[in-house]
């Protein structure tokens, strides 16, 4: 079976980390989609498997959550009435976690927007923990339960409720809202209200949105199937995480957290399926 050399397989990862879509990658370098995918399906679980191992005993002290929303294979109310209701079919929600001060995102989940998921992941967050945080969410309340289970009394735990007010200038269809202030609730432990924020894990949201084309708002560019869409967010989150300079830290945010020494290259997030 012939395979794609070093050199190739890295100019495809390069590209899709950048956002470039799967068709549009195909056509630059004389690539079968399906090679791409398969490439993408292999990096991607090499990605799950790394973080997984390498993001444990983290000495974060101030962390901010919050879900994305994008849909897979069909807008919800699109999809067939057999699917209905299964997961990868219809809305689909990214949960991620970032270090306010190392920008780094410890964990993250791709999943459903109810309370199971929301535990899976605070539980799964807690478990990469060192120490004692302070952690701000939204207003989701699946967070309330489920930061509950994961932490106990060991947190210092802050909800934040942006209010928005209405565009003088009249409503704009893609045109977010006027935010005109935020309620801070103190909702376990004694956090430092000052600090308590969304807005480091609001930004990496976009740019999930920017570096990932599956999240492009308005096109056909949307996962068909969930899991490519997984792989893709764990090959997104890699590259954040290890390869990429965070313009204000001047190194990546794994170096910045001390679980790097070094800017990754892409042919080291390529190798990772090699070496499983």
């Amino acid at each position: 079976m012939n395979r794609l050399d070093i050199t190739k397989r890295t100019q495809i990862v390069s590209a899709l980390v950048e956002g470039v879509g799967i068709n549009a990658i195909s056509r630059m370098f004389g690539v079968s989609k399906n090679t791409i995918l398969k490439l993408l399906a292999d990096v991607g679980r090499a990605c799950v498997e790394y973080q997984d191992r390498v993001m444990r005993n983290l000495n974060c002290t101030r962390l901010e959550a919050d879900e994305i929303w994008q849909f897979c294979y069909a807008k919800e109310k699109n999809v067939p009435s057999a699917k209905r209701g299964e997961f990868g079919y219809g809305d689909v929600w990214t949960w991620a976690a970032i270090d306010a001060d190392t920008k780094l995102i410890p964990s993250f989940l791709v999943a459903k927007r109810d309370v199971g998921s929301a535990t899976a992941f605070i539980q799964d967050l807690a478990g990469r923990l060192a120490n004692r945080v302070q952690l701000t969410t939204d207003g989701h309340r699946p967070y309330l339960t489920a930061v509950a289970d994961g932490f106990g009394d060991s947190i210092d735990y802050t909800m934040l409720v942006k209010m928005y007010g209405s565009d003088p200038e009249g409503e704009k269809r893609y045109s977010p809202s006027i935010c005109i202030g935020c309620k801070k609730t103190v909702i376990s432990g004694d956090p430092d209200l000052a600090k308590a924020s969304t807005s480091y894990v609001e930004r990496q949201n976009l740019t999930m949105r920017m570096h990932m084309r599956r999240f492009t708002r308005l096109t056909n560019g949307h996962s068909k199937k969930i899991e490519n869409h997984i792989y893709a967010v764990a090959l997104h989150f890699m590259y954040y995480n290890f390869g990429k300079v965070h313009m204000t830290l001047r190194v990546t945010p794994a170096m910045a957290a001390g679980i790097a020494d070094h800017v990754w290259e892409f042919e080291e997030i390529v190798a990772l399926a090699d070496s499983n």
